[in-house]
Parts: C-alpha cells; structure tokens; sequence
C-alpha cells in the first residue's frame, strides 16, 4: 500500500510538472507558472526513489501504468473530457501490466 501512495502522489506531481510547461506554451499563462511545475517535478524523482525496488527500471515501468490512470483523471476532473471506452480499456490494459510487474514473483522465471 506504502508503494501505491508514492505512485499516486509521483503522479499528481509529475501531471502538475508537466501541465505547468502545457500551460505556458499551450493557454499563454504566465512563464512564473514554470517554478512550482519544476518543483514538482523535483518531487515526482525524489518520490520514486523511495520505492522498494531492488531495479530502478522496474519501479518506473510499474509506475507507467499509475500515471497512465492519473492522467485519464486528470483529463477528466481537471480538463472536463470524458475519458471513453477505449481509454479505459487502454487503461485496465496498463494497470494489469504493472500489477504484474510489482507483484509478481521474482526469480521464478529466469529469461
């Protein structure tokens, strides 16, 4: 549950990160929006080092699929647009994959 909470605040800040760049260049808002959007940034790194991992690789590649969902959120709450059917789909696609990721058992299949 632990990892699930950083995941999930890593991908609130990364959105925020990035949507500040969006807003500056897309909707013409201030350049002052780029400080707290690269603090978020600094926070969504940091924040991914505190997963339990022994692979970096694999505490951003499970982490991919949290981000896909927050940013389907995001696109809902934040921006009004409906996420559809294929989002989703899309989407439970990606969660599936990062479950297996994060908790499958390690060492049972030597590639």
């Amino acid at each position: 549950m632990k990892s699930l909470a950083i995941y999930i605040v890593a991908a609130v800040c990364e959105i925020a990160g990035c949507y500040s760049l969006w807003a500056v260049l897309k909707l013409e808002r201030s350049s002052w929006w780029l400080v707290p959007g690269a603090l978020c940034l600094g926070a969504f790194a940091w924040l991914l080092t505190l997963i339990d991992s022994s692979a970096a690789g694999r505490a951003y590649a499970a982490y991919g699929a949290i981000y896909i969902a927050a940013s389907i959120g995001w696109m809902w709450f934040m921006e009004k647009q409906r996420p559809d059917l294929w989002d989703l789909g899309g989407l439970v696609l990606c969660l599936a994959g990062s479950a297996m990721i994060l908790f499958g058992p390690r060492n049972a299949i030597n590639l």
